[in-house]
Protein backbone atom coordinates (compact mmCIF):
# COMPACT_ATOMS: atom_id res chain seq x y z
CA UNK A 1 0.00 0.00 0.00
CA UNK A 2 1.17 3.51 -0.68
CA UNK A 3 0.59 6.65 1.35
CA UNK A 4 -2.33 7.65 -0.84
CA UNK A 5 -5.64 8.57 0.74
CA UNK A 6 -8.34 5.92 1.10
CA UNK A 7 -11.44 6.87 -0.89
CA UNK A 8 -14.57 4.92 0.06
CA UNK A 9 -16.61 3.51 -2.80
CA UNK A 10 -20.43 3.46 -2.89
CA UNK A 11 -21.57 -0.13 -3.46
CA UNK A 12 -24.90 -1.83 -4.18
CA UNK A 13 -25.33 -5.55 -3.47
CA UNK A 14 -27.71 -7.70 -5.51
CA UNK A 15 -28.46 -11.30 -4.59
CA UNK A 16 -29.94 -13.23 -7.49
CA UNK A 17 -32.11 -16.02 -6.10
CA UNK A 18 -35.57 -17.50 -6.29
CA UNK A 19 -35.41 -18.67 -2.67
CA UNK A 20 -33.27 -16.31 -0.57
CA UNK A 21 -34.58 -13.61 1.75
CA UNK A 22 -32.69 -10.88 3.60
CA UNK A 23 -32.75 -13.13 6.68
CA UNK A 24 -30.99 -16.10 5.05
CA UNK A 25 -28.89 -14.40 2.36
CA UNK A 26 -25.45 -15.41 3.64
CA UNK A 27 -23.59 -14.42 0.47
CA UNK A 28 -25.00 -10.90 0.41
CA UNK A 29 -24.34 -10.59 4.15
CA UNK A 30 -20.69 -11.62 3.68
CA UNK A 31 -20.17 -9.02 0.97
CA UNK A 32 -21.82 -6.30 3.06
CA UNK A 33 -19.82 -7.21 6.15
CA UNK A 34 -16.57 -7.08 4.22
CA UNK A 35 -17.25 -3.92 2.22
CA UNK A 36 -18.30 -2.02 5.35
CA UNK A 37 -15.31 -3.33 7.33
CA UNK A 38 -13.08 -2.05 4.51
CA UNK A 39 -14.60 1.44 4.87
CA UNK A 40 -16.85 1.45 1.80
CA UNK A 41 -20.53 2.44 1.83
CA UNK A 42 -23.49 0.16 1.17
CA UNK A 43 -25.97 2.31 -0.75
CA UNK A 44 -28.50 -0.35 -1.79
CA UNK A 45 -29.33 -4.01 -1.37
CA UNK A 46 -31.87 -6.08 -3.30
CA UNK A 47 -32.80 -9.71 -3.76
CA UNK A 48 -33.90 -10.32 -7.33
CA UNK A 49 -35.43 -13.47 -8.79
CA UNK A 50 -33.46 -15.41 -11.42
CA UNK A 51 -35.11 -13.72 -14.39
CA UNK A 52 -33.19 -11.88 -17.09
CA UNK A 53 -35.51 -8.88 -17.32
CA UNK A 54 -35.72 -8.37 -13.54
CA UNK A 55 -31.95 -8.62 -13.11
CA UNK A 56 -31.30 -6.33 -16.08
CA UNK A 57 -33.82 -3.76 -14.83
CA UNK A 58 -32.16 -3.55 -11.41
CA UNK A 59 -28.67 -3.43 -12.90
CA UNK A 60 -29.78 -0.69 -15.31
CA UNK A 61 -31.28 1.35 -12.47
CA UNK A 62 -28.07 1.15 -10.46
CA UNK A 63 -25.84 1.84 -13.48
CA UNK A 64 -27.72 5.09 -14.11
CA UNK A 65 -27.83 6.05 -10.42
CA UNK A 66 -24.96 8.46 -9.63
CA UNK A 67 -24.95 7.21 -6.02
CA UNK A 68 -23.89 3.71 -7.12
CA UNK A 69 -20.29 3.29 -8.24
CA UNK A 70 -19.98 -0.48 -7.91
CA UNK A 71 -22.48 -3.34 -8.07
CA UNK A 72 -21.69 -6.68 -6.48
CA UNK A 73 -24.13 -9.27 -7.83
CA UNK A 74 -24.05 -12.71 -6.24
CA UNK A 75 -25.85 -15.69 -7.74
CA UNK A 76 -27.13 -16.71 -11.13
CA UNK A 77 -23.67 -17.14 -12.65
CA UNK A 78 -23.58 -20.92 -12.94
CA UNK A 79 -24.75 -23.25 -15.72
CA UNK A 80 -28.26 -24.27 -14.69
CA UNK A 81 -31.24 -23.15 -16.73
CA UNK A 82 -32.12 -20.56 -14.03
CA UNK A 83 -28.62 -19.02 -13.97
CA UNK A 84 -28.99 -15.92 -16.16
CA UNK A 85 -27.00 -13.13 -14.53
CA UNK A 86 -24.34 -12.98 -17.30
CA UNK A 87 -27.08 -12.89 -19.95
CA UNK A 88 -28.83 -10.07 -18.07
CA UNK A 89 -25.58 -8.11 -17.81
CA UNK A 90 -24.33 -8.62 -21.38
CA UNK A 91 -26.21 -5.80 -23.19
CA UNK A 92 -25.25 -3.30 -20.47
CA UNK A 93 -21.49 -3.80 -20.80
CA UNK A 94 -19.39 -0.89 -22.04
CA UNK A 95 -16.05 -2.63 -21.47
CA UNK A 96 -15.63 -6.21 -20.25
CA UNK A 97 -12.99 -6.96 -17.61
CA UNK A 98 -12.05 -10.55 -18.55
CA UNK A 99 -9.16 -10.69 -16.09
CA UNK A 100 -11.58 -10.72 -13.16
CA UNK A 101 -13.24 -14.00 -14.17
CA UNK A 102 -9.92 -15.53 -15.12
CA UNK A 103 -8.33 -14.60 -11.78
CA UNK A 104 -11.40 -15.67 -9.81
CA UNK A 105 -11.42 -19.13 -11.41
CA UNK A 106 -7.66 -19.49 -10.86
CA UNK A 107 -8.05 -18.67 -7.16
CA UNK A 108 -11.16 -20.82 -6.87
CA UNK A 109 -9.35 -23.81 -8.36
CA UNK A 110 -7.24 -24.03 -5.18
CA UNK A 111 -10.46 -24.30 -3.15
CA UNK A 112 -12.84 -26.39 -5.26
CA UNK A 113 -10.66 -27.91 -7.96
CA UNK A 114 -11.98 -28.39 -11.45
CA UNK A 115 -15.53 -27.55 -10.35
CA UNK A 116 -14.50 -23.92 -10.85
CA UNK A 117 -14.93 -24.48 -14.59
CA UNK A 118 -18.69 -24.18 -14.04
CA UNK A 119 -18.36 -20.60 -12.78
CA UNK A 120 -19.22 -17.77 -15.12
CA UNK A 121 -18.00 -15.08 -12.71
CA UNK A 122 -17.28 -11.91 -14.63
CA UNK A 123 -16.88 -8.16 -14.35
CA UNK A 124 -17.48 -5.18 -16.58
CA UNK A 125 -17.50 -1.43 -16.72
CA UNK A 126 -21.05 -0.37 -17.57
CA UNK A 127 -20.97 3.32 -18.44
CA UNK A 128 -19.25 4.64 -15.28
CA UNK A 129 -20.31 1.79 -12.95
CA UNK A 130 -18.30 -1.32 -12.19
CA UNK A 131 -20.35 -4.52 -12.06
CA UNK A 132 -19.05 -7.80 -10.63
CA UNK A 133 -21.10 -10.98 -11.16
CA UNK A 134 -20.08 -13.50 -8.51
CA UNK A 135 -21.22 -17.05 -7.81
CA UNK A 136 -23.91 -17.40 -5.17
CA UNK A 137 -22.00 -19.44 -2.61
CA UNK A 138 -20.67 -17.77 0.53
CA UNK A 139 -17.24 -19.31 -0.11
CA UNK A 140 -17.08 -17.82 -3.59
CA UNK A 141 -18.04 -14.40 -2.25
CA UNK A 142 -15.30 -14.64 0.38
CA UNK A 143 -12.76 -15.64 -2.28
CA UNK A 144 -13.75 -12.81 -4.61
CA UNK A 145 -13.70 -10.17 -1.88
CA UNK A 146 -10.68 -11.33 0.11
CA UNK A 147 -8.39 -12.08 -2.83
CA UNK A 148 -9.48 -9.60 -5.53
CA UNK A 149 -12.03 -6.95 -4.60
CA UNK A 150 -10.55 -5.85 -1.27
CA UNK A 151 -7.38 -4.78 -3.06
CA UNK A 152 -8.84 -3.59 -6.33
CA UNK A 153 -11.52 -1.43 -4.66
CA UNK A 154 -8.91 0.17 -2.40
CA UNK A 155 -7.71 3.49 -3.86
CA UNK A 156 -4.33 2.99 -2.14
CA UNK A 157 -3.55 -0.28 -3.94
CA UNK A 158 -0.68 -0.12 -6.42
CA UNK A 159 0.16 -0.21 -9.21
CA UNK A 160 -3.49 0.29 -10.16
CA UNK A 161 -7.00 -0.03 -8.76
CA UNK A 162 -10.61 0.40 -9.84
CA UNK A 163 -11.43 3.61 -7.92
CA UNK A 164 -8.94 5.41 -10.17
CA UNK A 165 -11.42 4.76 -12.97
CA UNK A 166 -14.36 6.12 -10.97
CA UNK A 167 -13.07 9.48 -9.77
Amino acid sequence: MSEREFIPVRIAVMTVSDTRTIDDDRSGAILIERLEAAGHSLVAREIIRDEVLLIRAQLSAWITDPEVQVVLATGGSGLTARDVTPEALAPLVTKPIPGFGELFRWLSYAEIGTSTIQSRAEAALCDQTLVFALPGSPGACRTAWDHILAQQLDSRHRPCNFPELLF
